[in-house]
């Protein structure tokens, strides 16, 4: 079947640029850099030990995939967008077009279930539930189910830091999404998208089946800090910042003030 997924947020990937958006490259933005290398450290402490089989879904180009595997993962990708399943292709990696709600991998077939893209893209509750289920009906008994969302405040933050607040005609619609968390389509920043009230999480996993949700923030307050592309591209300060960010990563009162979100739960 066809994946489902909205033509604004199709046509949004096929432009290419998930392919380099969370490049490591020296001078890329702050929060790009921090959510790839936060990613990476809060998966390989939950992750079980490689040669373990894990299902990656909405893994566009492969960007996570890559580096899982070089540690010595199974991985298999899926993705609603040809051209994110042709590149990862081209990178070596078993991949395949299909929608995080309707999964054709057997029950109980992957030790990890991943969905570090989906359910941003899935504005209806039901929708993202049902994402989630997915993801806990192939995973193993006790298997790893991990799922990224963004912040309701990101936007917010984000025109703040980068001065889009202060234009009459788009503050109204970044208030807005502090009420409905739904930003529509139609938009130059970003596309359809849905931000998370992290206090919400917990209820989607929960009502998905899954046990024992522990939600990270992964950039915390240092995308908004000055200067932190330049600190990030010292090797010393950059593992500064890691290791601060990781000894605040579960503090309640911080997590909304990261730009992702990254909450891993277990199967029942």
């Amino acid at each position: 079947m066809e994946p489902s997924l909205h033509p604004h947020v199709r046509a949004y990937y096929e432009r290419g640029g998930e392919e380099i958006r969370l490049a490591e490259d020296a001078g890329r933005p702050a929060d790009a850099r921090l959510e790839f290398w936060r990613t990476q450290d809060v998966l390989r402490r939950a992750l079980p030990a490689p040669p373990a089989r894990v299902l990656d879904v909405g893994g566009a180009s492969g960007v996570h995939a890559v580096w899982l595997t070089a540690d010595g993962y199974d991985v298999e990708l899926v993705d609603p967008v040809e051209l994110h399943v042709r590149q990862a292709r081209e990178r070596g990696l078993t991949a395949r077009i299909g929608d995080a709600r309707r999964l054709r991998e057997e029950d109980s077939s992957f030790d990890a279930v991943l969905l570090l893209g989906p359910l941003y893209h899935l504005p209806e509750r039901a929708d993202r539930v049902r994402a989630l289920v997915e993801a806990a009906r192939v995973a193993r008994p006790g298997g790893v189910v991990a799922a990224a969302s963004i912040s309701r405040w990101a936007p917010l933050n984000d025109g703040l830091l980068q001065g889009f607040y202060f234009e009459p005609d788009r503050r109204p619609g970044l208030l807005a999404l502090l009420g409905t968390g739904h930003q529509p389509p139609e938009t130059d920043i970003f596309t359809e998208a849905y931000f998370h009230d992290p206090a919400d999480l917990a209820g989607e996993f929960a009502d998905a089946g899954l046990v024992d949700p522990v939600t990270a923030g992964l950039e915390g307050t240092a995308w908004l800090v000055a200067g932190m592309p330049e600190r990030l591209d010292d090797p010393e300060q950059r593992a500064a910042v890691l290791e601060a960010l990781r000894l605040v990563e579960r503090e309640p009162a911080l997590l909304g003030v990261s730009a992702h979100l990254l909450t891993v739960a277990r199967a029942a």
